[in-house]
């Protein structure tokens, strides 16, 4: 298989790159030449396929491109409407398959549990839309807007798709995405936190289920999708059984082999402090948000049954946990400092001791 990749050295579509060569396909990636690729970073020396890396910016055209056929495209790289039409419009007709990462935040709140992929989208406002287009989502004044407008720009993209490429299209709808190479820390704070022992604050109730999917399997998936021209829209989470924060962290004290010790903070005590959900605390988002109550109780039944599998959540701790010991020092994007946990856990300790 000749398949396509846009973007392919971050993350998801680094490991999709990898998966790909390791199953011996013909690969391109196509990127702007911004994240270097370090020597052997996808395999490619001991892989069977062949990777052939072509830089450019999609917004300025495919023309680097002209003359190839493409078995297949994922595409990890699109977030706005223009950007997944003109991939349609370029390449549309010299490609076999498309796969468009979306998002599980097209839905517009999760107040109930067990959302499918029939739940009902709203249609992106000609207003949000044209804004969307014109926010620069790597400034950092403008960045939280633009993710204000990130669900209903991601379900926009998916029309774009299904309007331009149909019968050609697959819509991959990922939660949180973990694992190595993961540039947010949304996940990676936790296995980190655990290395360096002592107490530490655990957010919320032990028992409160979560959900997320290592970026590795993901991408397996999406090349299996690619490779046997699956189409159709699909949420794509997990693990398949239900797995919960006590048990996330117990994986990450594992892996650490430290002395950690958790000390479960209320929702409440959290807010009252000022505690940013989901960024200052990662993984975390408060049960007393009412319209927040599904978010990690999404159905993803229909991507499981077409395949979708996950390794234990012990592999995905270890292995996240190895790759962020080779990273600089002061990358860390997410979570709390070692100060702001101390002065935290002390004014927990002294509301306990005046109870």
């Amino acid at each position: 298989m000749h398949l396509l990749i846009l973007g392919g050295t971050v993350f998801l579509g680094r490991h999709a790159a990898r998966e790909a060569l390791a199953r011996g396909h013909r690969v391109t990636l196509f990127h702007r030449g911004r994240h270097a690729l370090e020597p052997g970073a996808l395999g490619e020396g001991g892989s069977r396929g062949t990777l052939d890396v072509v830089t450019g910016d999609r917004h300025d055209g495919f023309g680097a491109l002209d003359g190839r056929t493409f078995d297949a495209v994922i595409d990890t790289s699109a977030y706005v409407p223009s950007e997944v039409s003109a991939v349609a419009q370029a390449l549309g007709a010299r490609m076999g398959h498309y796969t468009f990462v979306s998002s599980l935040s097209v839905y517009p709140d999760y107040a109930l549990a067990g959302l499918d992929e029939d739940a009902p989208i709203p249609a992106i406002t000609d207003a949000q839309r044209t804004e969307g287009e014109t926010l620069d989502r790597e400034d950092p004044a403008q960045r939280p807007r633009f993710f204000e407008l990130y669900g209903p720009l991601k379900a926009a993209c998916e029309l774009e798709a299904a309007r331009y490429l149909p019968g050609k299209a697959c819509i991959v709808r990922p939660g949180l995405i973990v694992g190595p190479h993961d540039p947010s820390d949304r996940f990676t704070y936790w296995p980190e936190r655990a290395a360096r022992g002592g107490e530490a604050i655990a957010p919320g109730r032990a028992a409160r289920p979560v959900q997320l999917v290592d970026a590795r399997d993901l991408a397996a998936w999406m090349v299996t999708l690619a490779e046997t021209g699956r189409i159709g829209t699909f949420n794509a989470n997990g693990p398949a059984h239900e797995l919960d924060m006590a048990s996330v962290l117990a994986a990450c004290a594992r892996a650490a082999a430290s002395d950690v010790r958790w000390t479960w903070c209320d929702d409440a005590f959290l807010l009252a402090e000022g505690v940013a959900p989901w960024m200052g605390l990662p993984l975390w988002i408060p049960e007393s948000d009412a319209s927040m109550h599904g978010f990690m109780r999404v159905d993803c039944t229909r991507a499981r049954d077409a395949g979708l599998a996950f390794r234990p959540i012990d592999d995905t701790v270890g292995d996240t946990l190895a790759w962020a010991a080779t990273r600089p020092p002061g990358e860390r994007r997410a979570g709390l400092d070692a100060a702001r946990e101390r002065a935290l856990l002390e004014a927990w300790h002294a509301r306990a001791g005046r109870a």
